[in-house]
């Protein structure tokens, strides 16, 4: 067996992973294959029963359950009709302002976010229905994919998201409280979003027009009708679930079970379900969990590997020896996840650096809610930031070609956003409660 230093398995783990996402393969692979080669060159046939310790471990934790649960209730969403009828009935509402569509398009992606807990359909879903109606009444290309990108990432954070599912068992933590936990970054966010489209729209008039007043022109009542038929029904089942949560009425599993089951009678209140819809909805579930779980059991399990050789250690080391105390070590590692979220897949960047860094916070004096939360936060600009930015590029596949919309456009539009991310960090940082007063007032047996 090959025998070396901690420091330096920690540079090998970290150089083959990074040049094997870099020369383009598989995520996954990458990550499990490295873990393989390295586990079985230095513990030999050992390698076997720490994977199946850990993978098993991973597999059997049952809020792994929620994944496919959520998932589910998400694309049966997707389908349902539910940002169409919002977007028509804010857009009465809101079509007057300047920018109205704007930040109809995010307060739908806010929505969206307690609902479908998957970026990619959020995003997909708000350049459907709101791109074209937006540039169509002359508002700036930038402003416009900004705000449907940035909307659209509030998935990853908002519960119920499957980042927090996966979290929770990796870093040890409840997943309930972590839902509770992000749903003030959330809004917070949301609500950072909708003031910088009303002050650039006020400055700019040009960009972001107000909708001519034939298609505003309703009564009060159809309007607050239509609102509330639109509104109504997700809410419900968002209360549904995560106050069933909150208040400790069932687990994080059988939460996502009681929404998929509301999903399924919600599309059909909207008569939108079928066999057809329920097939894709099944496959689509299958494909994201699928990928989820192969990524999480490969980077389980070659974490295990990197802690058993003893490289958690030399991170440790690493990290309290930087200068300026733990805001220094905390600056550090929110600028690597940001720099990783540039190359990496969300899940790959929680799998690994999370089970890494999350257990030091009681050596550096922080809150280990409030600290994974705030990675969760971060991981917000993975989506927005290229080269990797899976937000740009499922816009940029959704948009219609007569739109013009290029990759340059959406660029421009989310780099605001993606300041206002780090400004939103910046607040959490000074008001740590924002994260830890909803999770501590819990009902316990919801843990």
């Amino acid at each position: 067996m090959i025998e070396l230093s901690p420091e330096i398995y920690t540079l090998i783990f970290v150089g083959a992973i990074l040049i094997g996402v870099l020369a383009g393969y598989h995520i996954a692979l990458v990550i499990g294959g490295v873990g393989a080669i390295v586990g079985y060159l230095t513990i030999g046939p050992l390698v076997v029963v720490l994977a199946d310790m850990r993978i098993s471990a991973m597999l059997l934790n049952y809020n792994m359950l929620a994944i496919p649960l959520f998932t589910f209730m998400g694309a049966i969403l997707a389908h349902s009709g539910i940002a169409d009828k919002l977007y028509g009935a804010l857009h009465l509402w809101l079509g007057g302002l300047r920018g109205g569509l704007a930040l109809g398009t995010v307060l739908i992606g806010t929505l969206l976010a307690a609902c479908l807990g998957v970026v990619q359909a959020s995003v997909s879903m708000l350049t459907v229905v709101a791109l074209g109606p937006m540039l169509r009444r002359g508002y700036g290309k930038d402003l416009a994919c900004g705000s449907i990108c940035a909307g659209g990432t509030l998935g990853i954070l908002i519960p119920p998201s499957i980042m927090l599912v996966v979290l929770g068992p990796a870093t040890g933590l409840s997943v309930g409280r972590l839902f509770m936990g992000a749903i003030f970054p959330g809004l917070l966010l949301s609500a950072l979003y909708c003031a910088y489209i009303i002050i650039r729209s006020l400055l700019n008039p040009a960009i972001a027009p107000p909708a001519p007043v034939e298609e505003r022109r309703a009564s009060l009542v159809i309007k607050t009708r239509m609102l509330l038929s639109s509104l109504v029904p997700p809410m419900i089942l968002i209360l549904a679930v995560l106050g069933s949560i909150f208040f400790g009425i069932a687990t994080v599993y059988e939460a996502a079970g009681v929404g998929a089951a509301a999903a399924v009678l919600l599309s059909i209140a909207y008569r939108k379900f079928s066999w057809q819809i329920f097939k894709h909805s099944m496959g689509e579930t299958l494909r994201i969990t699928g990928f989820v779980m192969l990524i999480t059991c490969c980077a389980y399990f070659t974490v295990g590997i990197f802690l058993y050789l003893r490289c958690g250690a030399v991170i440790k080391d690493l990290i309290l020896a930087i200068p300026m105390g733990r805001w220094g070590a905390f600056a550090a590692i929110m600028l690597t996840i940001f720099i990783l979220g540039m190359f990496i897949d969300w899940i790959g960047i929680v799998m690994i650096i999370a089970p890494i860094v999350v257990p030091l916070t009681p050596v550096l004096g922080f809150d280990q809610l409030w600290f994974t939360l705030m990675i969760c936060v971060n991981l917000q600009m993975a989506f927005l930031t290229p080269p990797f930015a899976s937000a740009i590029f499922v816009l940029r596949g959704t948009a219609k070609p007569e739109l013009g919309i290029t990759t340059m456009d959406i660029i421009r539009g989310v780099i605001p956003f993606i300041i206002l991310i780090i400004v939103g960090l910046g607040i959490c940082i000074l008001f740590p409660q924002i994260l830890l007063w909803l999770p501590d007032k819990m009902i316990r047996s919801s843990w």
